[in-house]
């Protein structure tokens, strides 16, 4: 997929706008309506996938804070489809976790979890924060429940295999999961050494 920059995708939209309903008052309709379509076809394709596919790029590249405005840019995220849709609230969470803010991490991820994602490699992801944030309260009973699901899906990133057992060994491991949580957890971040999912 080729990846617009936001901005200028925004410039394109607005010259292309611009200069179309220029053309069609003075020239006739057939004379911008091209430029018109053009410019509906950029608001659309923004309207569906907004800035999800380049905010995850900064989060791989640990530009927090880039990742955080990127994603401010998408203004209406619920007009996103459904899997973008989800992409969105799950990089939310994955900020939010990078800030330790675990109330709105949970939410956000839940928030995922209930659009759905398309692969059991991005399921994991979300489960393996929700246990995560479980773990963080000292709820080991959730954490374990959370981790479960791990388990069930079909998991096929090696990256995302070896956190899985990691992440299971430190589980098994109260005091090593604590001191994990107590980091940032950083291995289970979207976006991190792992390969970042394809956007549909």
């Amino acid at each position: 997929m080729i990846l617009i920059p936001v901005y200028l995708r925004f410039a394109l939209i607005a010259l292309f706008l611009g200069g179309g309903i220029a053309l069609w008052m003075t020239m006739g309709v057939w004379y911008g309506i091209f430029f018109v379509l053009t410019a509906v076809f950029l608001l659309v394709g923004y309207l569906l996938l907004g800035t999800i596919q380049s905010a995850a790029a900064l989060i791989q590249k640990s530009d927090f804070h880039g990742a955080e405005s990127r994603l401010g840019l998408t203004l209406f995220p619920r007009l996103l489809y459904s899997a973008n849709r989800a992409y969105y609230f799950l990089l939310k969470g994955t900020l939010a976790m990078q800030r330790q803010d675990f109330d709105q991490a949970e939410a956000f991820m839940m928030r995922a979890d209930q659009i759905g994602l398309p692969s059991d490699n991005e399921k994991a992801m979300i489960y393996l924060q929700l246990s995560n944030i479980a773990a963080s309260r000292s709820n080991w009973t959730g954490a374990m429940a959370h981790f479960r699901k791990v388990k069930d899906l079909k998991v096929t990133e090696p990256a995302m295999k070896e956190q899985i057992r990691e992440y299971e060994k430190a589980l098994g491991n109260r005091g090593l999961a604590k001191a994990q949580i107590r980091s940032g957890m950083q291995g289970f971040q979207a976006g991190g050494k792992r390969r970042r999912p394809t956007m549909r």
